[in-house]
Order: structure tokens, then C-alpha cells, then sequence
């Protein structure tokens, strides 16, 4: 089992950078080709490989529509399969904490939660490979407040790091009454960036197909790069009326780091995004939207 997992990792990454160096050599066909359109001067970083670049352009064109990236090759199995999802705390955590989990696992169906005890973070993502697990949920916090969540998709990435914010939990809201196991319908609104594109896909690939009939929703609302996330159930008391009922929990998520890798291979894996906070511009940008 650990050879063909080191084999599949192999192969993985051995795809991954061929396609980086496919990618690199396409930016560089592209620039010669806008040169020599417009009748400029030919770029001096492909000068030396003009005439090969030249003549691999006579047999490019249409037709490259189908051809498959790493991030497919993530997601091959996404609606086709069920997501097989779970969801663990950091060590010795609060009561509060624990409740939070436990509404993360109403969130996403067939969720299972587990204890995270003294079990070591290599130890638990081999378990989540070997049960066939899809995603690992690993939920942090300070005081007793959820201030972090990181989503890694197994076996091979990517993890996704959120920060927390403005946690409101069903705890909190008395009479609320019990939430609804339907397959949620999602609703992503402002992810129109191909950074957003990547999260809206990392967001929705946990969650399996609903039924057209299901009146329970899930939205995940991007704005100035905040994520917020809300949960309704509706209903049409007539043709011309729906009434929507919000049954929590309620919070905002913050992307700040994609790795392209699990989280036994944190200290190794390669940074695909990082938000860089403390830049001139930070305040200014948004990523996630145009």
C-alpha cells in the first residue's frame, strides 16, 4: 500500500512539472508569434530558441480544447463519487470547539468527525488515504473562538488555509430547531477571477450532487475577498412566494495560502498562492474577484 501511494505521488508530480515546462515553452511560442505579427523585434530571453519556436508554431493551432491539467487530474472523480469527508479539531480542544464541529458535520453530508487525540498529523492523513477519504477538514482556535480552517484534498492536494472570522453558531441562536440532511444546492457568487475559480472549485468539490427537489441552500458570497457563508432552507407557500429561513452556522472566511500538496507534506509542498498582507498594494487588491 505505501509503494503504490509513493508510485501514484510520483507520478503525480512527474505530470505536474511536465505540464509547468509545457506551459513555459507555450508563454514563449506566444511571444514570438506576437513579435513577428506586429513586426517587433524578437525578445531577447527567446532569441536563442527563435528558429525551433518557429518551427513547432507551423503545427500548433485549434484543437487543444480537451487536454487535461493537474487540477483536473485532483477533481476526476468530483460528481461522480460521493465526497468522502473528515472533519477533526487541533489538539485538547474546547467545548465550544467541539460544538462547532459537530455543525460542520450537518454542513456537509456524510460528513464523519472525528476525535483528534494524541494522533499525529502523518498518522491521520495515511488513515483518511486508506479509508478512501476525499477531504480532510482540520478546524483551529483561540480561546474557545474557531479561528482557522484548512481544507486538504486528498491524496495529493491541494490544502487551502482560511482564517475565521465572526462566528456566529447554531448554540448560539435559541429555538432554532433541527437542521435539515438534504443535499444542499450552492450558490458561489463573486469568484470571477481564475484565483477565485480555483477556491469556488475547492469549496464545491465537497459537496456531493442534490436533487433537483431539495429546498436546503448553502451560499458562499465573496466580497473584497472575504468568504460568507450562509445556510437556508426555503419553501413556497405559493407560486408567487418563497420564504426563506436561515438555520446557521454563519461565518466569514479569509484564503490566505493554496498548497499544492497534503498536510504530512506541509513542510515540502509548493506554495501555489499566498496572500502577502504586509505589501504597498494588499489593502487595495482583490483576488479572489475582477
Amino acid at each position: 500500500m505505501l509503494r503504490r501511494e509513493a508510485r501514484l505521488r510520483r507520478e503525480y508530480l512527474y505530470r505536474r512539472v511536465q505540464e509547468k515546462k509545457q506551459h513555459v515553452l507555450q508563454e514563449k511560442k506566444l511571444r514570438l508569434q506576437k513579435a513577428l505579427e506586429d513586426d517587433q523585434p524578437i525578445p531577447t530571453e527567446v532569441r536563442r530558441e527563435a528558429l525551433t519556436l518557429h518551427r513547432a508554431l507551423e503545427f500548433d493551432g485549434a484543437g487543444g480544447e480537451g487536454v487535461l491539467s493537474h487540477q483536473d487530474d485532483e477533481y476526476r472523480w468530483a460528481g461522480v463519487e460521493d465526497p468522502r469527508i473528515m472533519i477533526t479539531t487541533s489538539r485538547d480542544p474546547s467545548s465550544r470547539l467541539k460544538m462547532f464541529v459537530k455543525e460542520l458535520k450537518l454542513i456537509f453530508p456524510g460528513a464523519t468527525r472525528m476525535n483528534r487525540g494524541r494522533h499525529e498529523m502523518g498518522a491521520l492523513v495515511h488513515a483518511c488515504k486508506a479509508n478512501g477519504v476525499t477531504d480532510l477538514l482540520l478546524v483551529h482556535e483561540h480561546r474557545g473562538t474557531p479561528v482557522g480552517l484548512i481544507v486538504s484534498h486528498l491524496p495529493f492536494g491541494p490544502t487551502a488555509y482560511f482564517t475565521l472570522c465572526n462566528v456566529v453558531m447554531r448554540h448560539d441562536i435559541p429555538d432554532l430547531g433541527t437542521a435539515s440532511e438534504a443535499l444542499p444546492h450552492l450558490i458561489f457568487h463573486g469568484f470571477s477571477s481564475h484565483l477565485g475559480q480555483r477556491v469556488s472549485n475547492i469549496l464545491r468539490y465537497l459537496f456531493p450532487v442534490p436533487k433537483d427537489d431539495s429546498h436546503r441552500v448553502i451560499t458562499f458570497a465573496n466580497q473584497d475577498d472575504y468568504i460568507s457563508f450562509r445556510h437556508h432552507v426555503y419553501r413556497k407557500p405559493d407560486h408567487n412566494t418563497v420564504e426563506l429561513t436561515e438555520v446557521g452556522p454563519r461565518f466569514e472566511m479569509k484564503l490566505y495560502m493554496i498548497r499544492l500538496g497534503t498536510l504530512e507534506h506541509e513542510a515540502t509542498a509548493d506554495v501555489e498562492w499566498r496572500w502577502h498582507p504586509y505589501t504597498h498594494t494588499a489593502r487595495k487588491r482583490t483576488f479572489l474577484s475582477i
